[in-house]
């Protein structure tokens, strides 16, 4: 049975379920979840998708699991895939998609949020700039530990990349300039350059273009 991801292309968080999903090359297919016009917030959504409001939830036949964490160990187990070799890897890896989604996701789909989605009269500025010192924090914690290294964890890629990496390729600016974080370039680079990886809006339906 095909999985179903409920996702919209605008989603950072979507992205990292996605896109384990697609380059694991299990059967998938998104399922266009309309944020911008208000479902997650709707009454049936939260009744029959997912009672937290959120996406993406992934559904398996009777699985259904939400958070892009949870789906993307969801994905290393059916697939064998990024979940690390040994349980040593596997707790590294954990860590990381920890601190990505406290440390860098988090703050990084916010500023982005508000410096893209919100009206330029309602953006507040100084909330704005207080998140991008925070980035900016996030940023040389992951650049300084990739000098040396082609992955976050281990010798191929895991959900520790997958993870850290959700925001990272969207065009909207939020203060992140690959140009000045090299090692974290040259990551996201490898990364692109592997069997099934996407960009966002290529991968996952719903885009700013699609409401301009």
């Amino acid at each position: 049975m095909t999985i179903k991801l409920h996702c919209f292309g605008e989603s950072g968080n979507a992205y990292k379920a996605a896109l384990a999903l697609e380059m694991s090359g299990l059967d998938w297919t998104p399922v266009k979840v309309d944020f911008f016009g208000g479902e997650t917030r709707s009454e049936e959504y939260r009744t029959n998708i997912n009672p937290m409001g959120e996406a993406p939830v992934m559904i398996d036949d009777d699985v259904r699991l939400t958070q892009s964490g949870v789906i993307q160990d969801y994905v290393s187990e059916m697939s064998g895939q990024f979940g690390g070799k040994d349980a040593t890897e596997r707790r590294e890896i954990l860590r990381w998609v920890l601190w990505d989604n406290h440390k860098l996701s988090s703050n990084a789909g916010l500023t982005r949020f508000l410096m893209n989605f919100l009206p330029l009269e309602k953006q507040p500025k100084e909330v704005i700039g207080f998140m991008q010192g925070r980035l900016k924090a996030a940023y040389a914690v992951l650049n300084d530990h990739l000098e040396g290294r082609n992955w976050i964890v281990g010798d191929g890629v895991t959900n520790a990349d997958l993870s850290c990496c959700g925001y990272l390729y969207y065009p909207e600016p939020f203060g992140f300039d690959r140009t000045e974080w090299p090692h974290i370039d040259a990551w996201l680079t490898r990364l692109s350059e592997q069997p099934g990886w996407k960009a966002p809006y290529d991968l996952m339906p719903g885009s700013p273009a699609d409401r301009a």
